[in-house]
C-alpha cells in the first residue's frame, strides 16, 4: 500500500529532482510539448498544474513565485503569464495531457508526449533562436577560412 507516500523520487536526490522538474516545466512552456518517459511526465504534472494556477492569478507575488520556480527565467515566466495562462483560464486543473509513444529502443522505457490541452504556438523570441542568422554565420565563417588559406598559400 502507498499510505503516506508522496511524490516520485525517480532515483535522484532532492536537488537533482528539483532541477529535472524545473527543466521539464521550462521546456514545456517554451516548446509546447515535450517527449519524456511516462514516470517523469506523471511526476511533473502536479508541479505544472501548480505553476499554471499561480500564473492564472496574475499578481506580483505569484509572478515572483513562478519566476523563482523556473530558475529566474524571465522570458519563460512572461510567456506563462501573458500567453499560456490566459488560454487555460477556463480550466481549474488538468492543463496537460499525455500521448503514449512506442517504447524507447535502448531500455524499453515507456515514452509519452506531454503537451498542453489547448494548442499553443511556439515563439522564436522566447527560444532565443535566429535560424537564418546561424546559417549565414556558418557560411561566412567558412568563406573566411578559405580566404585565410588562400592568403597563406600566396605568401609562401
Amino acid at each position: 500500500m502507498r499510505k503516506r507516500v508522496f511524490g516520485h523520487k525517480l532515483s535522484r536526490n532532492r536537488n537533482s529532482r528539483k532541477a529535472l522538474f524545473r527543466s521539464l516545466v521550462r521546456s514545456l512552456a517554451i516548446h509546447g510539448s515535450i517527449k519524456t518517459t511516462k514516470a517523469k511526465a506523471k511526476a511533473v504534472q502536479g508541479l505544472i498544474d501548480r505553476v499554471i494556477k499561480k500564473a492564472q492569478s496574475n499578481n506580483l507575488t505569484t509572478r515572483r513565485e513562478v519566476y523563482s520556480m523556473l530558475g529566474n527565467d524571465r522570458a519563460t515566466t512572461d510567456k506563462l503569464f501573458k500567453e499560456i495562462a490566459p488560454k487555460l483560464n477556463n480550466r481549474a486543473s488538468g492543463f496537460t495531457k499525455t500521448i503514449p509513444l512506442p517504447k524507447r529502443a535502448g531500455d524499453n522505457a515507456s515514452m509519452v508526449t506531454l503537451e498542453w490541452v489547448e494548442k499553443m504556438t511556439v515563439d522564436d523570441a522566447v527560444l532565443g533562436k535566429k535560424k537564418e542568422n546561424k546559417k549565414e554565420n556558418k557560411k561566412s565563417a567558412k568563406k573566411e577560412v578559405k580566404i585565410d588559406k588562400k592568403v597563406k598559400k600566396a605568401k609562401k
